[in-house]
């Protein structure tokens, strides 16, 4: 496995990632972390850890510079998140040095709302996206251009947060699926609940992964 840190040249910026790569990965996982967050995450770092266990790549990158995050309403602005992680994918596929393999979103709470209107934006280029306690309503506008089988992952007692899954779920016309996590708040900081979010992410990446290359080679 290689794990390094990464400069992500963009045109108008650079910003900082966490790639690491198993030995023969069975596809790529971006990470669109929430407001306030970064690639330190912990809850994301747990996530990437497991599913590169399973042997799926991960990109863990910080959406805003140091600099712009200090502003806080950048935190907020769907818009210009949503535009810096489509640039970052089409960094990724014209990076020669990162393995050519299907591309999946994780998004968590806000970031949901970016990696869907990414995966939106690209099409069937993207091969699967997992929402984590995710806010996929703040991408209604785009939710039927989704063409990336969609897996949204609510903690049971996160009502508020159900119900807009729900309102979202309802809109999306691709594979779908909605996972109600019985016990866990909207953090999923109770024992064990971090982690079966993990095993669920995994299980539909390497569903849909496996699914692309068949695709592909078909």
């Amino acid at each position: 496995m290689v794990a390094e840190e990464i400069k992500i040249v963009l045109k108008n910026t650079t910003l900082e990632g966490n790639l690491t790569i198993p030995i023969n990965p069975k596809g790529l996982v971006i990470f669109s972390h929430g407001s306030g967050s970064s690639r330190f995450s912990p809850r994301n770092n747990f996530v990437a850890n497991i599913l590169q266990t399973k042997g799926i790549a991960t990109l863990l990158f910080d959406l805003l510079t140091e600099q712009e995050d200090r502003v806080y309403q950048n935190r907020f602005d769907i818009n210009k998140l949503t535009k810096r992680l489509i640039e970052t994918t089409q960094w990724v596929y014209h990076n020669e040095d990162i393995l050519k393999q299907p591309i999946g979103y994780f998004g968590a709470s806000t970031g949901a709302a970016s990696a869907l209107r990414a995966a939106a934006f690209f099409g069937n280029s993207i091969s699967a996206v997992v929402s984590r306690g995710g806010r996929p309503d703040l991408a209604l506008n785009e939710l039927k251009e989704v063409k990336a089988p969609t897996l949204l992952l609510v903690g049971g007692l996160d009502k508020e947060v159900i119900w807009l899954n729900q309102k979202a779920y309802e809109k999306l016309d691709c594979q779908k699926k909605m996972e109600i996590v019985p016990g866990a708040t909207h953090l999923f900081e109770e024992p064990g609940k971090l982690e079966t979010v993990a095993e669920s992410a995994a299980d539909w990446f390497e569903k849909w992964f496996d699914k692309t290359k068949e695709d592909v080679s078909g």
